[in-house]
């Protein structure tokens, strides 16, 4: 029962919202002195019993209101729909220049009273060719204005017909500083096609602003002259040096159609002959200067090159944890300028932290103030022993070109309780070789009263002292040798190494292999990038101290190894690092790296 009940409200729900009456108004929002114009109210319901609108100033009423009526029936999947609505449709004159309403309509429909929403027509000066040419015939009243209809022949279309216009918001700026460059057309000819793009310039990073016209253009008064424009191309640029910058002119090439007049009706009626021809047409955009001022000395500390106006906040998560397990701290940069060129501020971990490279998340969008949005900057840390810990304020400065100065914002400090924590096995087996090492090294030293025993008996010359002697000089010339022999070894130490790198590897990735069987993966993913971090040293024959990324792909790139073999071998590296925090399937993931890492040494042997 309570089934049917449901159905039933639903039903009367969608029925009174397909009797929702409304009344919608269409007109063109411009034209000229002695143009047509139409306004049409839209009802969308055939029951109409009446229609009353106000008055039209600045206009001429030439006849209305005509009606149209329309009406759709479709059956869909048994289901039958109908529709149905009425147009009331007003033909007006333009007789004087100016902004003027349009007043809204109050139509009766089943005993009830709705009333549309008012708008607005720009009636701009004529441009003496008004009349038929300029009719607006379409019933929407929208679509673009009518432009000057240009006879063909000698004269084709005029410097003064057709062309772009350039402009800079800002012709004085600071390094790194957003400009936007327009690019507007202006026509009085019916343009078909029109391409072109601003050419590439070396001190500048340029982003395109989404913003590419659909050749609909809108009327404006210019020079006497009521010309179709629109804003065809514009582009944000962030100068990275200063001085002068020039924006060079640009070619764009047009097509326009022409009113053929000097056809033959006769002929255009035989098929001998067109109305209208096409004609191509280089319009040439003018340059652009913009002066660059370098950014205030002295620079702050922590200046990371922002340029713009921004706001930062900050979260530290969790704020209690164990030790060796990962804590993120996100910085979120909010605000507009130069964005995507910015780096990640500087934040001072403790010293027992280890800290990863921060990872970047640009969620910002172009806009003629420069990228808008927010930047994220994630910073993965792993605090090795227990304790409670304080981060200091981050400080985050930027350069704020209206007030010509430097500014900084800041977070509150950030404190975290670590547990005393389990210590992973890779940590364990890397603490009992070190204890091996010692154990073999080092020895005690044998405590209590030393024994002097006094011997008043000549050793000179004896036969104890002879033998003393040759076991001496023996052992000297053994020792002598040693050196020599470990002096020749580690003289070609470096290619030791290298002829031993892919044996280590091999080592530590079968390490790896059980880790991952024993589902330890903390211990696997630093078993792993050991084996990476070894193989690059012994390869390149780098010491522990050097052993970073930048360094391993810049000499990895200077013995001749591919640049895309370089980039996954570090990629492999940024996997390792981020895999073991990272949510998701972790076997599916360590089976993929511990398959990459092993592909990528085995490509490189």
């Amino acid at each position: 029962m309570k089934r049917y009940i449901l159905t039933f409200v639903c039903l009367i729900v969608s029925l009174a919202g397909m009797c929702q009456v409304t009344v919608k108004i269409q007109v063109q929002p411009q034209c000229e002195v002695g143009q047509r114009v139409r306004v049409s109210y839209v009802v969308n319901t055939a029951d109409v019993d009446d229609i009353q609108v106000g008055d039209f100033p600045g206009f001429d009423l030439l006849y209305g209101p005509s009606t149209s009526t329309q009406s759709s029936y479709s059956i869909v999947n048994g289901r039958s729909t109908s529709s149905s609505s009425m147009t009331f449709s007003y033909t007006l004159l333009a007789k004087q220049e100016g902004k003027f309403q349009v007043p809204a309509a109050t139509i009766r429909s089943g005993g009830k009273t709705y009333k549309s929403a008012g708008s607005s027509i720009e009636v701009l000066p004529s441009s003496g060719n008004s009349g038929s040419s300029h009719s607006q015939g379409s019933s929407s009243g929208g679509g673009r204005p009518s432009v000057s209809q240009h006879r063909g022949g000698q004269g084709g279309v005029g410097k003064d017909d057709l062309f772009i216009a350039v402009t800079a918001n800002k012709k004085k700026v600071y390094e790194q500083e957003a400009v936007v460059v327009t690019y507007k057309l202006y026509t009085l000819v019916n343009i078909r096609q029109l391409a072109g793009e601003m050419p590439e310039l070396d001190n500048c990073h340029v982003q395109e602003l989404d913003s590419k016209a659909q050749m609909s253009l809108k009327y404006e008064r210019y020079n006497g002259r009521n010309y179709g424009t629109a804003v065809w191309r514009q582009y944000v640029l962030f100068p990275q040096k200063t001085g002068k910058i020039s924006i060079p002119s640009v070619n764009f090439d047009a097509e326009v159609e022409l009113t053929n007049a000097s056809a033959d009706p006769f002929d255009i009626f035989f098929g001998g002959g067109a109305l209208t021809q096409m004609v191509k047409k280089t319009i040439t955009a003018p340059a652009v200067e913009i002066d660059v001022q370098a950014l205030p000395t002295p620079r702050p500390e922590h200046f990371t090159g922002a340029v713009g106006h921004f706001t930062m906040s900050g979260t530290l998560t969790p704020e209690q944890l164990n030790a060796n397990d990962a804590a993120t701290l996100r910085l979120v940069v909010s605000g507009q300028g130069n964005m995507k060129l910015m780096k990640a501020p500087v934040v001072s971990f403790p010293k027992d932290f280890e800290v990863y490279d921060p990872k970047e998340n640009n969620k910002t969008v172009m806009t003629a103030s420069g990228a808008k949005g927010n930047v994220l900057f994630d910073y993965v840390v792993v605090p090795r022993h227990g304790g409670r810990y304080s981060i200091p304020p981050v400080e985050f400065v930027y350069f704020d070109p209206d007030k010509e100065a430097y500014q900084t914002v800041r977070t509150d400090s950030f404190h975290i309780a670590v547990a005393k924590g389990k210590e992973t096995h890779s940590a364990a087996v890397q603490h009992k070789e070190e204890l091996k090492v010692l154990s073999s090294d080092i020895h005690y030293i044998k405590t209590g009263e030393a024994k002097v025993k006094s011997q008043s008996v000549n050793f000179f010359m004896t036969e104890k002292y002879g033998m003393a002697y040759g076991i001496s000089l023996v052992a000297f010339l053994g020792i002598l040798g040693i050196f020599y022999r470990k002096a020749k070894e580690n003289a070609n130490i470096a290619g030791v190494r290298r002829k031993r790198a892919g044996k280590a590897a091999s080592k530590r990735l079968k390490m790896a292999a059980k880790l991952l069987k024993a589902h330890d993966a903390g211990a696997f993913y630093d078993e792993t990038l050991r084996a990476l971090i070894g193989y690059a040293g012994d390869k390149l024959s780098l010491p522990t101290e050097e052993l970073s990324k930048e360094r391993i792909s810049e000499e990895m790139l200077s013995k001749g190894v591919s640049e895309a073999l370089v980039e996954r071998y570090i990629r492999v590296m940024n996997d390792c690092e981020f895999a073991r925090f990272a949510p998701g399937n972790p076997e599916e993931t360590m089976d993929k790296i511990f398959s990459e890492a092993t592909d990528v040494i085995n490509e490189m042997e």
